[in-house]
């Protein structure tokens, strides 16, 4: 295929890598849901049947299917009737987060991180026509509004036990900002214009108070009075969902998010773009080739030290649909060519012939297992093939060149 620095990722190959991105898919479907793969596409028994992989898994099914059917709707429909069945706890409600491949309870514990991509599921599922859908839609808003979502903080709570009697004290920004992606779609599933304003909520919170103070570095870690932690973890700095310090791949994310928020309200605050290129600038100078090496560090520390120095796929694939964002948003050909840049890197380092990628390398871009093994999805490697394709995602709309304000950066 074509690999040029004009256009690294050109249609035929982004057409190609998300065919072989399904076909990844297909090897990890098991009874219960959706398996963790190592790297040679082998069913991990001993990760069990994970709640996030399932739905991540299905959410990119269904948008697969958008596109042209065929072996995705299937897979979309086996995502959605093990997300009604073998994942769903049928006693106490909500979705357990692990079950073994003999579909038996592993980790009853029901967390928002993991209800928030059942959210997500449905949502994209219901739009694309999946059969039982709706359903499932109606069963996740629910959970999520009634044992989630606080109300009075404008934020999600982050975990129960499985009969919700216990609560974690702990709150996160990684399950909350997941939950603005799934607010995002179930609007767009629904009509509800409520889900967007909920999505602003959390991000007012998040970004426009808690990251514009801290210069625009995103602390992930708060307690149940959401006050900062920001030396949590900090003797397990490489645990794969809560490590310590702060997350550029998490600001680039965010940064494409806020504009999706933007564009899903009649009237948007005016302060959704600007933040979103501070995070976006902010987690760019911070962390891109910050060793010396190309890649975007991990993790860094408050002074912008990198504590993990490994390079994930995920937060490549996040910087480069960041960049379509904002260029899509402002017309600035700078992010185009930061997209360009990276999606070179993503095909050097990343991407694994035909099969699914590699989800992570050390700072020399050997493979490396320091926070993931084996390649447990492909959902960040889908959308952001999505986005050098103008795929339509629901939920994911960014308003086009021409609405931003004038002196926008990178224009």
């Amino acid at each position: 295929m074509d690999f040029s620095a004009d256009d690294p990722a050109p249609p035929s190959w982004t057409r190609e890598q998300a065919d072989g991105l399904i076909a990844w898919a297909e090897r990890s479907r098991q009874a219960q849901g959706f398996a963790w793969l190592d790297d040679a596409g082998r069913q991990r028994t001993e990760q069990g049947v994970q709640t996030w992989i399932t739905s991540r898994t299905t959410h990119v099914s269904a948008l697969c299917s958008r596109e042209g059917g065929g072996a995705a709707a299937g897979l979309a429909e086996h995502g959605v009737r093990s997300l009604r069945e073998s994942l769903r706890d049928p006693e106490h409600g909500g979705w357990f987060s692990t079950v073994a491949f003999d579909g038996s309870p592993a980790d009853t514990d029901k967390a928002a991180y993991q209800h928030a991509f059942v959210l997500l599921a449905a949502s994209t599922a219901a739009s694309s026509g999946t059969p039982g859908a709706d359903e499932l839609l109606g069963d996740a808003a629910a959970t999520v509004l009634d044992r989630f979502w606080d109300a009075d903080a404008g934020l999600s709570v982050e975990s129960f036990d499985r009969a919700f009697t216990r609560g974690e004290d702990y709150r996160g920004a990684n399950s909350n900002m997941h939950m603005v992606e799934a607010f995002l779609a179930a609007g767009a599933a629904t009509g509800d214009p409520a889900w967007a304003r909920r999505a602003l909520g959390i991000a007012d919170f998040l970004i426009r108070g808690q990251a514009a103070a801290h210069g625009y570095r995103l602390p992930e870690h708060f307690t149940a009075r959401w006050e900062v932690l920001p030396e949590y973890n900090r003797d397990r700095p490489a645990d794969p969902f809560r490590p310590y310090g702060w997350t550029p791949g998490h600001s680039l994310e965010w940064a494409r998010l806020l504009l999706h928020v933007e564009a899903a309200l009649e009237e948007p605050p005016e302060w959704l773009l600007p933040a979103a290129e501070a995070l976006f600038s902010t987690a760019v100078e911070a962390a891109w080739a910050r060793d010396g090496a190309d890649g975007f560090c991990y993790t860094l520390d408050w002074d912008d030290r990198p504590v993990i120095h490994e390079r994930m796929h995920w937060v490549a694939t996040e910087a480069v649909a960041a960049a379509h964002a904002l260029h899509t948003r402002t017309g600035g050909a700078g992010y185009a060519e930061l997209a360009r840049t990276w999606w070179t890197h993503v095909r050097t380092c990343f991407v694994d012939g035909g099969q699914n990628w590699r989800h992570e390398t050390d700072a020399r871009h050997r493979p490396s297992t320091t926070v993931w093994s084996g390649r447990p999805d492909v959902y960040h490697a889908y959308t952001a093939l999505a986005f050098a394709s103008g795929t339509s995602i629901p939920g994911y709309a960014v308003l086009g060149a021409g609405a931003a304000s004038e002196g926008s950066a990178n224009a």
